[in-house]
C-alpha cells in the first residue's frame, strides 16, 4: 500500500487531511475531521480492495497518527493562521506571502512523512495482486487525465485556471468588484501550460513506484527516498513552468488582498476566525480525550 498510495494517493491525502482542517474553514470542518478514522480507510478503498485483517491493521495503525496529527500539528495550523492574520494589519508583500506558502508546504511534508509510516506498515500486508491493482488504477487514472486536460486548447486552460483562482478568491473575500476580477483575469492570462508537464513527471513516477513496488529487499527506504527526492527528479521545463505560474499567482493575490475593500475585509477576518476556533476546538477535545485516557488507564 506504501509505494502505490504514495505515487497518487499520499499527495491527495495530504490534501485531504491538511487542506479540509486549514483551508476548509466551513462548519463542518470539526465534523470531518472526527471522521478521519473512518474517511481515510473509505478514501483508500478507492485505490485498494483490502481484507477483514488488513483493514483491522489500517484502523490500529491510523489511531498514533491521528493523535499526534491533533495533538501536534494542529495547533501548528493556528498559530500559522495567527500569522497570517498578522500580516492583513498591514500592506502585504510578494515576501510575506512566499514565507506563508513555504510553512504551509512544510506541514505538508510532515504530514507525508509521518502518513508514510502506517502506510508502510499496511504495505507489508498487501498481496501482490492488490499492488497490481493499484497500479492499473494509477495508470487508467493517467489515461482519464491525458484525455480530459490535454484536449483542451490555450483558451479553455486560462478559463479552468481562472475560475479556480477566482472561487478561491471568492470563498474567502465575498463578492469581487471588477477590477479585482480583471486582476485575477490577468493573472491568468499570464500562466503557462503545465498540463503536459505535469502529466509526463507523474507518468514517470507511476513507472518509478512499479519498480519499487517489485518489492525487492529495502524497497521500503527506496520509497523513502524516492518520495523525499521527488521533487528533485522533475525536468527543468517543468520547475520553470511551476515557479512562473506561482509567482504570477502570488502577484496577484498580493494585489488582491491589499486592495480588499472593507466588507471584503471584514468577511475575510470571519472566515480566517471561524476556522481559528474550529481548529482550537479540535485540539481541546483530543485534549480532554488523553485525559479521559490517563485516568481511565490509572484506575484500572
Amino acid at each position: 500500500m506504501n509505494a502505490a498510495l504514495s505515487a497518487r494517493a499520499l499527495p491527495r491525502l495530504c490534501v485531504l487531511m491538511l487542506l479540509l482542517v486549514f483551508l476548509a474553514g466551513c462548519s463542518g470542518t470539526r465534523f470531518v475531521y472526527n471522521r478521519l478514522d473512518f474517511l481515510v480507510p473509505w478514501y483508500l478503498g478507492d485505490y485498494v480492495s483490502l481484507d477483514r485483517d488488513q483493514g483491522r491493521l489500517l484502523k490500529s495503525e491510523l489511531q498514533p497518527f491521528l493523535a499526534w496529527h491533533r495533538q501536534e500539528e494542529l495547533p501548528r495550523y493556528v498559530a500559522l493562521l495567527d500569522r497570517v492574520e498578522g500580516k492583513l494589519e498591514r500592506e502585504l508583500t510578494e515576501a510575506d506571502l512566499r514565507i506563508l506558502a513555504a510553512d504551509a508546504e512544510v506541514a505538508v511534508f510532515r504530514l507525508q512523512e509521518r502518513a508514510l509510516d502506517w502506510m508502510l506498515a499496511l504495505g507489508e500486508e498487501l498481496r501482490e495482486e492488490q499492488l497490481a491493482e493499484f497500479l492499473a488504477g494509477l495508470r487508467e487514472q493517467q489515461s482519464e487525465y491525458e484525455e480530459k486536460y490535454l484536449e483542451r486548447d490555450d483558451a479553455e486552460f486560462q478559463s479552468d485556471a481562472c475560475e479556480r483562482l477566482q472561487d478561491s478568491a471568492r470563498k474567502y473575500l465575498g463578492r469581487l468588484q471588477r477590477e479585482q476580477k480583471a486582476g485575477l483575469a490577468a493573472a491568468c492570462d499570464d500562466m503557462l501550460r503545465s498540463d503536459s508537464l505535469w502529466l509526463e513527471a507523474r507518468g514517470q513516477w507511476i513507472a518509478r513506484l512499479d519498480h519499487i513496488l517489485q518489492r525487492e529487499p529495502g524497497w521500503q527506504d527506496d520509497l523513502r527516498e524516492a518520495l523525499a527526492r521527488r521533487g528533485e527528479t522533475v525536468s527543468a521545463a517543468y520547475r520553470s513552468t511551476y515557479e512562473h505560474n506561482a509567482r504570477a499567482i502570488q502577484l496577484a493575490v498580493v494585489a488582491l488582498l491589499n486592495g480588499r475593500s472593507e466588507r471584503q475585509d471584514a468577511h475575510l477576518r470571519r472566515e480566517l476566525g471561524k476556522l481559528r476556533r474550529d481548529l482550537l476546538a479540535l485540539v481541546e477535545q483530543g485534549e480532554r480525550e488523553q485525559a479521559t485516557v490517563a485516568l481511565a488507564a490509572e484506575q484500572s
